[in-house]
């Protein structure tokens, strides 16, 4: 039913350098003056990425700045932070990174209900031809565009 959905930070990048495979929404783990900093977008997913440890999964690089009232008890902006998965998504991640040039990137970082959620995705190096190619085919769909304007 009609969730409210509400952005803090995209991983723009993410989409233009790799393939994505499968997507996960994950829950995150947080202290208080990393929400309130949410709340405020002052997250960056920009070169983070998620690796499993310990049967427990972990986004790592995210930085997260610095909450203004947070006085002494503020954070580290680069810790590394704890995704809430169930077991089986953990096993499933677990086996697709075990193959070769496969990783877990962060696509995004959004607020439902409250809570914090990341967009977790499987995804496949791609390759500068595949880059190239990607940025033709943007390019002759905006000509295209562009001539059915007028």
């Amino acid at each position: 039913m009609g969730e409210q959905v509400k952005n803090i930070t995209v991983n723009r990048k993410a989409r233009h350098e790799y393939h994505i495979l499968q997507t996960f929404e994950a829950g995150i783990s947080l202290l208080g003056t990393e929400v309130k900093a949410c709340r405020q977008n002052k997250a960056n997913l920009t070169d983070s990425y998620a690796r499993v440890k310990n049967g427990e999964v972990w986004l790592i690089g995210a930085h997260i700045g610095h909450y203004e009232q947070g006085n002494r008890f503020n954070h580290d902006p680069l810790r590394e932070r704890k995704l809430l998965l169930n077991k089986r998504e953990i096993r499933k991640l677990d086996k697709a990174v075990k193959e070769k040039g496969v990783t877990l990137i962060p696509l995004r970082m959004y607020f439902v209900r409250g809570k914090v959620k990341v967009e977790l995705a499987i995804a496949k190096g791609k390759k500068v031809y595949d880059k190239r190619e990607a940025i033709a085919k943007r390019d002759q769909q905006r000509e295209m565009e562009r001539k059915f304007k007028y």
